[in-house]
């Protein structure tokens, strides 16, 4: 009996033991809740910092500058015998570092020949209705056109020319126009 009244003591002891335990931890978490309004385990969490994503600013695009779109005249030969009919080249370049939007259309266009002071023929002259062509021309490339010159005269609104351009060496002069903008004279002969 007094082995079972020492179990009894024993258990009550363990129970009571417990209990305490228990209601001490409770109160320690009260207490730090009302210490630290976030609580201890908000306390123990980590904090997520909200990190800011490092933003490139984009390269601007480049601006085509017309400017640096040129034109130059040239022809297939330097001379020609008779009957042969020059070829007149105009090449448009951009120079430029950006794309360039270019209006190569024969609204634009002029193949000028003179001899001196004389002017000979103009691709306007007689050009019914010129047309609007843009292209767009890359940084460093070049778009052609090419003319074949059937060695007449003409003049301004079409009228009938009945003289013929000198033969037999004389020199000429050929000069391409885009718009505003003019090359440079490319020489050559006629036989």
């Amino acid at each position: 009996m007094v082995f079972g009244a020492l179990l009894v003591v024993l258990a009550m002891l363990v129970a009571g033991v417990m209990a305490m335990s228990s209601s001490l931890a409770s109160n320690a978490d009260s207490g730090a809740s009302k210490n630290d309004p976030s609580g201890a385990a908000a306390a123990q969490a980590p904090q997520v910092v909200p990190t800011v994503a490092a933003t490139t600013t984009p390269a601007p695009t480049p601006v085509c500058d017309l400017n640096l779109v040129t034109v130059t005249a040239s022809t297939d030969q330097p001379s020609y015998a008779a009957g042969q009919n020059p070829v007149l080249s105009m090449k448009i370049t951009n120079g430029g570092s950006a794309p360039c939007q270019v209006n190569v259309g024969t609204s634009q266009m002029e193949f000028l020949v003179t001899s001196g002071e004389d002017r000979i023929f103009s691709s306007k002259d007689c050009q019914a209705k010129g047309e609007d062509l843009v292209k767009q021309i890359d940084p460093g490339k070049s778009e052609t056109a090419n003319f074949v010159w059937q060695r007449n005269r003409t003049t301004e609104g079409c009228g009938v020319v009945s003289a013929k351009p000198g033969a037999g060496g004389a020199y000429y002069t050929f000069k391409a126009m885009l718009g505003n903008k003019a090359s440079t004279k490319a020489v050559f002969q006629l036989g």
